[in-house]
């Protein structure tokens, strides 16, 4: 999608601060973080939202679910803990709408649901 951020970000027209990056996830520092580490992880393929995720397609989140794993032991905080979000919708908080995952840590979070 040419108006979307982060397909932008995948294809080299708008810089980032690459954290992980394989065939077919991208994961980069958040530019208004709001733990010490908070990285965003991406699809390189633009899908809209998690709604837009089909059944058959399962292997999207498998993929970024990977690459959470691998962001939190780059980041150094896999043992201390980490939590991982992703917003679908406007109501969901979703702000940019190009499936993502916010992978937030590097201190002890605090319960927001309560």
């Amino acid at each position: 999608m040419e108006d979307c951020v982060f397909c932008k970000i995948v294809a080299g027209k708008i810089p980032c601060s690459k954290v992980y990056e394989d065939e077919k996830v991208l994961a980069f520092d958040d530019i208004q973080p709001m733990a010490p580490v908070h990285v965003i992880i991406i699809p390189k393929e633009h899908i809209p939202t998690l709604m837009d995720v089909a059944p058959e397609r399962k292997d999207v989140a498998a993929d970024l679910y990977v690459a959470a794993q691998k962001v939190a032991q780059i980041k150094k905080i896999a043992a201390r803990g980490f939590r991982t979000v992703v917003n679908c919708n406007t109501e969901g908080g979703q702000v940019v709408f190009h499936l993502h995952m916010h992978l937030l840590g590097g201190k002890k979070l605090q319960d927001q649901l309560g």
